[in-house]
């Protein structure tokens, strides 16, 4: 018996001859049956009002549910209806302003049989992916998708495995292909991603920064003693310098201001030994873009502006902690 990682590598390798046989049906200029249908469901799917119902038995429906969910979180409304409840009753949730997507490796799968009778009385948009060329499923559907020849991994129960992975990979293909016809941004995905860490990393500086206070901005022209005064208000160890528009010019630390005690006058202004040209970030940016001019310039906070440069706020190290973003 060949070892545990022979076993592993060989199922691997068989799935990936399935990708890559899949790859090449869509090589530029190809004129295959499988990439000219794929435009025509693709422009199809990108003119409905309603919504793609995705349907599949067993490990179809499973891969039918995943593609149904990122169709859904790019920016194309979708649901998952199970074949056989649809028989009972679920029928009633695909509507004639729908598209049905149903997957099936064989294309005869009964449980289809229903969905596929409903959608020709009601003259609903089928589209099959299948690696049934000729099956029930194939010769209804409005558009059909088949699947190149592949060898299934298991090769003892010829079980779906490398089918079922293309069958994905091509459902992956149609929604991001989708995505960029509609011009589906990252702010647009945040809204349906506002949870966990991926959701954090989309959220806009302006989400988690602290709104401005006066103890945050003075002017270049007061005596640095002044400055220290606001500081110490501020409990953030800097202040943010402005010019007579409001606009960012400068920023004093705590370490600006101990090496100004020992080179300079107590009387020196802000304007003299503040840091001309802080690094700030303007509020619509994403907040990871905030983190990695942090990380990048060895700081721990950063001004916030709008376009014009006027501060709005200021993000810290810990408001980055705290949004869930580090």
């Amino acid at each position: 018996m060949p070892s545990f990682n022979k076993i592993a590598q060989d199922v691997i390798n068989k799935e990936l001859l399935g990708l890559k046989t899949l790859s090449e049906q869509f090589n530029e200029g190809s004129s295959n049956t499988l990439a000219i249908n794929f435009e025509k469901a693709t422009s199809m799917c990108s003119k409905i009002t309603g919504r793609i119902i995705v349907t599949g038995m067993g490990k179809s429906g499973h891969i039918g549910k995943k593609i149904s969910a990122t169709l859904a979180s790019t920016g194309t409304p979708s649901s998952f209806v199970h074949p056989a409840e649809a028989s009972h009753g679920d029928l009633g949730m695909i509507t004639q302003s729908d598209i049905v997507l149903a997957l099936s490796n064989s294309g005869g799968t009964p449980e289809l049989a229903d969905i596929i009778s409903y959608t020709t009385r009601y003259n609903i948009k089928l589209i099959a992916i299948t690696s049934g060329k000729n099956s029930e499923l194939d010769k209804s559907a409005s558009v059909s998708l088949v699947l190149p020849h592949s060898v299934e991994a298991c090769s003892i129960t010829k079980a779906p495995t490398t089918s079922t992975t293309m069958a994905l990979a091509l459902g992956d293909a149609l929604a991001v292909t989708l995505l960029n016809i509609k011009g589906f941004t990252s702010s647009d995905f945040f809204n349906y991603h506002p949870g966990g860490k991926l959701g954090a990393n989309l959220k806009r500086v302006s989400a988690i920064m602290q709104k401005l206070t006066p103890n945050m901005l003075c002017q270049s022209d007061i005596k640095f003693m002044e400055a220290i005064e606001i500081i110490d208000k501020s409990g953030i160890g800097c202040v943010g310098v402005i010019n007579t528009n409001g606009a960012l010019v400068g920023l004093l630390t705590d370490g600006d201001i101990r090496r100004s005690i020992k080179l300079n006058s107590v009387n020196s202004m802000v304007g003299q030994i503040m840091t001309k040209g802080p690094i700030s970030i303007e509020e619509n940016k994403l907040a990871a873009e905030g983190l990695n001019l942090l990380y990048k310039n060895k700081i721990t906070s950063l001004f916030v502006t709008d376009k014009k440069g006027i501060p709005s706020g200021l993000v810290h190290i810990h408001d980055f902690l705290e949004s869930g973003i580090i």
